[in-house]
């Protein structure tokens, strides 16, 4: 949910390729140029004794955390996450989704050898803004959020950003597994899926990593947070399946407006009395103080639609097995991948598998 974009170094690449001079592909290309210019091996960062020893400490995590990748998680061995970044901004692009005032999907762009995706990034919040009003202007609902990392998939040696340090070791270690899967295996075009095995990927090598390095503490609290995680997804599905319902029934445009507002009420309703259940705890209540949307809701249901199945597979068969179906997977029709990953869902459903949470245990977990 921190991170939705993955598209803009891409886009970067495509610009360099067409020489295509609009505007989007433009700041695209010269924004992530930008950030390739400012980027120091991170041996040298953390040679500076000037450096702030926050920085310097999670840096020292993550030049182990990329050498478990390749040792332990047979992500690629590259010089991306070598070198470092500091930008001096919270975010390193800032992402638009949107939807049909009545409709749960996403829109849709298209792009050069990323295929088409479910949001565009930008690297100036301006420009971002500047687009949001455009699409409201044409009655869509919109969605503008800010990402900490994205992946070139390889055309260009990624750094750490000082956008990706925030939030703790186990977000450290989950955002580095996620764009460095992305590197392993990207399917141009379709996002539900190279969302859902990334994020599979994070979590079973963020989970990996914290029973090897971390404390029983950071496990349980790293299962716990994937429980509520599991707990909201559900949430996002229940109320689009609900607005489905009354995007196609024969009530009027108004009486649709109405009831969509009463759906989002009831939504917020459910969140307190999942909060509840977790003890208090409000890490998204930030989420539910936004005025609440259809592209909202999208923006997290990319990630989650195929995610417990793929869980559920990787658990059962283990991370090699796992892998090679992906493979297969990326090689078969889009319709025959979609009924394969129903397949999959439907089994995880059966089995009450929810986010893999529940093979993490204050003993560890599964080696990888």
């Amino acid at each position: 949910m921190r991170s939705i974009a993955r598209s803009v170094g891409v886009t970067a690449v495509a610009f360099a390729v067409s020489g295509c001079a609009l505007p989007y592909y433009w700041q695209a290309a010269a924004g992530h140029l930008a950030l390739l210019r400012g980027r120091e091996p991170i041996e040298a960062v953390l040679a500076d004794p000037r450096q702030k020893p926050g920085v310097r400490e999670t840096l020292e995590l993550v030049v182990e955390m990329r050498r478990f990748a390749v040792e332990h998680l047979a992500l690629p061995d590259n010089e991306s996450y070598r070198s470092y970044v500091d930008l001096g901004r919270p975010y390193v692009v800032w992402n638009v989704v949107a939807t049909e005032e009545f409709a749960v999907e996403p829109a849709r762009w298209c792009f050069p050898l990323l295929g088409c995706v479910s949001y565009r990034g930008y690297f100036e919040r301006a420009d971002a803004e500047r687009f949001v009003a455009k699409l409201e202007n044409q009655g869509l609902d919109t969605y503008l959020a800010g990402a900490n990392a994205y992946s070139t998939l390889g055309y260009f040696d990624d750094p750490v950003l000082n956008t990706m340090l925030a939030g703790g070791e186990h977000y450290v270690a989950g955002i580095l597994f996620h764009e460095l899967a992305h590197q392993k295996l990207y399917l141009k075009g379709d996002s539900d899926f190279n969302e859902a095995f990334a994020t599979a990927v994070q979590q079973h090598g963020t989970a990996a990593w914290l029973s090897a390095h971390g404390s029983p503490e950071t496990v349980e609290a790293f299962r716990r947070g994937l429980e509520r995680h599991a707990d909201f997804a559900d949430l996002i599905a229940a109320q689009q399946a609900r607005l489905l319902e009354i995007y196609a029934s024969d009530l009027s445009d108004e009486a649709k407006r109405a009831a969509k507002r009463a759906a989002f009420d009831a939504m917020r309703a459910e969140y307190e009395i999942s909060k509840a259940g977790w003890g208090g705890v409000t890490e998204y209540d930030a989420w539910f103080a936004q005025p609440l949307n259809n592209a909202q809701l999208a923006s997290v249901a990319t990630y989650r639609r195929w995610l417990p199945g793929l869980t559920w597979y990787l658990e059962r068969e283990g991370l090699a097995a796992f892998y090679a179906q992906m493979q297969t997977l990326a090689e078969l029709a889009e319709d025959r991948r979609a009924a394969r990953l129903q397949g999959w869902l439907d089994a995880a459903e059966a089995s009450g598998s929810r986010s893999g949470a529940e093979r993490i245990t204050r003993a560890g977990y599964p080696p990888p």
